[in-house]
């Protein structure tokens, strides 16, 4: 009932989920997890899912909202499922920061993910990934990160004991907060040089050499997990879809997966709205926005597109090439979409295409001003999470998003995962971006919140209050 299926339309090889693959063996594309639909008991209405919050009858309904819509993947009986409580978050009302973007009060709303066991989305689609991987008898799994991939693998790992973990990370940032979780939950720390692009291609060769369970985002099982995500966003809203998703892009695991989870519930007639994406790269790692919005040497106006699966590999090649050539670095405060070749690449093309989405880019400036926004309305999240706020907030500016339309902005992780970028911010200090954190353009802090020095005097202090 449930089979793995290579996305390339010209090949759609099927393969069992029994077997450990993270591309298809015939022709190197990505691969989903798919279903027979037909034979399995889907709900006729998203409200059946209602009565998993307050059901007694089984635990792991009620305490995960990934494994809260096992229907919608069944890839393994319910009972199989390896939980730690993840998806237990909250769509917040957003009024005050709707100001500071730009939309009407009540039409924005932030998904705050960083309430996840490990602080980061990364719990919902390492729930699936790990249930997978018992199932497929694994003793030890691995993942590059930039920091949340590897916290989320070391506290499944500690707290399970199904399996051993190996993180590899490279030797650039990597927000402290997020490798303290790995040190801490007890995970085989490997530190290459390079950048996480570096790691992903060395980790995945790794795991293929010595039969290690790889659990970055091209594992089609992870996905399965991470399209939950929209399902808690729907079910906030009373099972309504919103106009906009806009959500971060750095490996584009998220994209892939939302696009996933709104093309099966449209298939499904579960919905009948498609909420328009917009997925946002930081200015200083932007692959898709420069593959997606602007000219190339082959004058396709339009940029790269999915086509139908058709897209144009060629393109991609030559544009890593020239990277490459170029000894281009992804440079960005925002550590955790600090990546230059986005492995679902192809994955949120398809998304793209199928929600009518639109791909942008902000500053580190932009980023932070609207993180301290996000922070000073008592959500605050790592840098990262802050670009879906930038950026609608840059696409309402532009006209592309109305001010009456209702926008979901994904908050990716929790504040504390980068605290020296929060402590740099509102004390506005340069040198310590500088020395702590690396060169970054950010020359102002316009919603500072900078500690005050005073004698230890109560009468001066009182002068402060």
């Amino acid at each position: 009932m449930a089979y793995q299926i290579c996305i390339n339309p010209d090949c759609s090889h099927q393969y069992e989920i029994g077997q450990v693959l993270h591309s298809c063996p015939v022709c190197g594309e990505l691969l989903d997890v798919d279903y027979e639909w037909d034979s399995l008991p889907v709900p006729d209405s998203l409200c059946h899912f209602d009565r998993y919050r307050s059901e007694s009858v089984n635990s792991v309904r009620r305490s995960s909202g990934v494994w809260r819509f096992h229907e919608l993947l069944p890839f393994l009986p319910l009972e199989r499922s390896v939980s730690i409580g993840e998806g237990r978050t909250i769509l917040q009302d957003a009024r005050y920061i709707a100001s500071f973007v730009g939309v009407d009060a009540g039409r924005l709303f932030l998904q705050y993910e960083g309430l996840n066991p490990s602080g980061s989305f990364k719990d919902n689609g390492m729930s699936a990934a790990l249930t997978h991987g018992a199932f497929v008898g694994a003793k030890k799994a691995a993942c590059a990160s930039t920091g949340n991939t590897s916290a989320s693998l070391a506290i499944y790992a500690a707290t399970t004991r199904l399996i051993e973990a190996v993180v590899f990370v490279g030797s650039g940032k990597i927000a402290y907060g997020k490798l303290s979780q790995a040190l801490d939950y007890g995970a085989k720390t490997i530190q290459i040089q390079g950048d996480f692009d570096d790691a992903l291609i060395r980790v995945r060769q790794i795991a293929k050499d010595h039969n290690i369970y790889l659990v970055n985002s091209v594992n089609p099982f992870r996905l399965e997990g991470q399209k939950t995500i929209m399902f808690r966003v729907i079910e906030e809203l009373d099972w309504n879809v919103p106009d906009w998703i806009v959500v971060p892009g750095g490996n584009l695991g998220n994209a892939a997966s939302f696009g996933k989870a709104f093309i099966e519930l449209h298939k499904l007639n579960l919905i009948k709205k498609i909420p328009r994406i917009a997925i946002i790269n930081a200015s200083g790692s932007n692959t898709l926005h420069q593959l997606y919005n602007k000219n190339n040497d082959n004058k396709n106006e339009r940029g790269l597109r999915w086509n139908g699966g058709h897209y144009d590999k060629d393109l991609i090649k030559n544009f890593y090439d020239k990277m490459t050539s170029e000894s281009r670095k992804a440079h960005t405060i925002a550590s955790a979409i600090e990546i230059n070749r986005p492995a679902n690449l192809s994955k949120a093309l398809r998304t793209l295409e199928f929600c009518n989405g639109v791909v942008s880019e902000v500053t580190d400036q932009e980023i932070m001003d609207a993180k301290a926004r996000v922070g000073a309305c008592g959500f605050g999240c790592e840098p990262a999470s802050a670009a879906s706020v930038a950026g609608t907030k840059k696409l309402v500016e532009e006209g592309v998003i109305n001010k009456e339309e209702l926008v979901v902005c994904i908050l990716t992780g929790h504040q504390l995962k980068d605290p020296n970028a929060t402590v740099a911010y509102h004390g506005n200090d340069q040198n310590q971006f500088n020395n702590t954190l690396g060169k970054f353009n950010i020359t102002s802090a316009k919603f500072a919140n900078k500690p005050i020095s005073v004698p230890n005097d109560p009468d001066e202090i009182a002068k402060f209050l």
